[in-house]
Formats: C-alpha cells, structure tokens, sequence
C-alpha cells in the first residue's frame, strides 16, 4: 500500500514539472500573435446632410377644388366615379332645381313681370302729370333689382336642370353625394385635384425640422418603387402638429407621376457635413455603446474615440483624436485591442504604416 501511495506522488509531481515549460511556451505565443486586417486610407472629405421623412401625397393648395352646390337642388346625376380624371370641360354633376328653389324662381319671374308692368303704367302717368319723376324712378329701381335677381337664379340653374363641368383637367378625390338627394346651397358635392399640382406632406422630427428651408432638393421615392424622382421643398412648418408631434414639410412633386394618397419617403438634403469620411464598417462600439475606429500606428492597433457626425448609406462622416496618416482598420477590427499586432491582407497606400 505505501509502495503504491509514493508511486501516485511521484507521477503527480513529474506531470507538474512537464507542465511548466508548456504554459510559458504558451504565454510566449500570445506575445507574439497577429490580427490579420484589411486597412483603408483616413481621408477628410464631406457627405450630404440628409433629413428623411415618411407622408402621404396629396392635391396642393393651388391644385385643389371643392365643387359645392350653387343652390338647393336635386342631384339628378352623377356623371363621375372616385377617382376617375376627367378633362376639362367634362360633365360631373347635373342639378334640378328644388322645389323651394323653383318657388323662388317662379316669384323672381313674377316680381320682373309686376315691376315692368309698374314701370310702363307709372311712366302714363307721368305723361299726364299724375305721377311725379320720382315715383317713375322708384318703379324703374324696382324693375332693376326684380331683374338682377331673376339672373342671379338662373346663373345658378334655378330655372332648369344644370350641368356642373370640371374647371380643369382633375381627378375626382371625393364624391359627397348621391342621385336624389337634397342638397343644400353650399353643401359640397365632390372635391378636384389637379394631378399636375401635387405634393407630398410629409411629417419630421423637430429637431431636424429646423435645418430645412424652402427650395432644399429632394428625392422622392414611393413605397414599393425602385427609383427615386427628383423634388424641392415647397415650404416647412413652424409648428409641430399635435396629434403626431412632428413638423409638416410639403415637398412639390413632378406632373403626372403621382397619384393622391399614395404613400412615399423623402429624403431631404439641408447641407454638407465635413470631416473624415469613412466606411460604415470601421465604426465599432464600445461596451458603454461609446463609437470608436481602430487605427495602425507602428504596427499596433490603436483605439480612438470618435463623433458621428452624420450617416449616410455606406459611408459617415467623423471627427475626434484621429491620426491623419494612420490608416483605418475594416475587416479584423472588432479582435484588436490597444497594442496589438496586426497583419496585412492588403497592401495600405498609406506610407505612415509602420515596419514597411
């Protein structure tokens, strides 16, 4: 039993002295390991500002008209569908005279025919020095307003069934009525929009609401479409809506390519932003989120903090402590730590590498 304990020591402490010179083999071997990175150059340059916002495409002010009915009548047809474009001059909506109406035209007939009749018997009279030039006057103002007002209703249909006609080459955004039904003087029949007049509304954060201006360029691309179109900034809001808490930004739109109430994004340019410019895929983040790149100084990996200045699709714009003539580190950044080696895969056209 001895013999076997002193043998089980003996092995443990001959596996103890053959593990040492391993761990310092080891130890060595992470002193002398390399990163293998692809580098790019630090260049100062400038991107586009660009501020993105999402709405809706809608008739513009000038490209925008209610049709209301012209007195109380009777929708007697409806020549449109919604959403159809029609030309100008094309029927849209025939109107009968209500029965109100009609009333009223019948009277406005029957106060011209008294007041003619007034008027010739009263001019008699004054031929025979029984009715003075006054009284001939008040007669023939009567006739005047009894007249004004017969044409006033019949401008507007009262004395037949009219045709209401579109004002302009449009589509028919909204239809507000029916065939046979009542409709009041000023109650809205259906509403026009000029297909070359539109404009897409879109809403942005007020923070970045105050960097857009009038005439800033835009591109304009529905959802769904593969291309943008080009487009300027109509006007910019001073006040942020309160149901959605954002700043109205309406944005004239090319004729013809659009249609109302389709949805679109824009991405609106308010300036430049200069500073390194720099592969998106440089930029790491650190545990407390904080931005950083990775840069080769004498062959080392170097850490900078950075600012992100402005995003834009591959490429930012950053600024910080940053070497001018060490290069960036892309592929193999995220293993690098401060002082360690790196390994070329590509050939840097940057002579502030070191060890070259």
């Amino acid at each position: 039993m001895t013999r076997r304990l002193l043998a089980w020591a003996g092995s443990l402490a001959l596996g103890a002295v053959l593990a040492l010179p391993l761990a310092r083999a080891d130890d060595g071997s992470d002193a002398n390991s390399s990163v293998l990175v692809t580098l790019a150059r630090l260049q100062e340059g400038s991107l586009p500002r660009v501020v993105v916002g999402y709405g809706t495409v809608e008739p513009s002010a000038a490209g925008h008209e209610t049709v209301m009915a012209p007195v109380a009548a009777v929708v007697a047809g409806i020549e449109v569908r919604l959403g159809e474009e029609v030309s100008k001059g094309a029927p849209l909506i025939r109107l009968a005279p209500s029965p109100a109406t009609a009333a009223s035209y019948s009277q406005a007939k029957s106060a011209v025919a008294v007041a003619e009749h007034l008027v010739a018997s009263t001019r008699k009279l004054v031929a025979g020095h029984l009715a003075t030039a006054q009284q001939l006057a008040d007669a023939e103002k009567s006739e005047s307003d009894a007249r004004a007002q017969l044409q006033a209703l019949d401008s507007v249909g009262a004395g037949g069934t009219r045709v209401i006609r579109a004002p302009f080459r449009a589509i028919v955004t909204t239809l507000s009525t029916a065939p046979g039904a009542m409709v009041a003087e000023g109650a809205t029949l259906l509403d026009l929009a000029a297909p070359q007049n539109l404009v897409l509304n879109v809403g942005v954060v007020p923070a970045q609401a105050a960097a857009i201006h009038a005439n800033d360029a835009a591109a304009v691309q529905l959802l769904g479409a593969s291309q943008p179109v080009a487009a300027k900034v109509l006007l910019r809001g001073a006040v942020a809506e309160a149901d959605t808490g954002l700043v109205p930004v309406a944005i004239t739109l090319p004729p013809d390519g659009f249609l109302p109430g389709e949805m679109a994004q824009a991405r609106i340019t308010t300036g430049e932003i200069r500073g390194y410019v720099v592969p998106h895929e440089a930029i790491l983040a650190n545990d407390s989120g904080e931005p950083y790149v990775v840069q080769v100084v004498n062959g080392l990996a170097h850490k900078v903090p950075i600012h992100v200045l402005v995003a834009n699709g591959a490429h930012d714009v950053i600024n910080g402590a940053l070497d001018p003539r060490a290069p960036l580190v892309l592929s193999g950044n995220y293993q690098l730590d401060d002082g360690m080696k790196v390994r070329l895969a590509n050939t840097p056209q940057n002579p502030a590498v070191a060890g070259k």
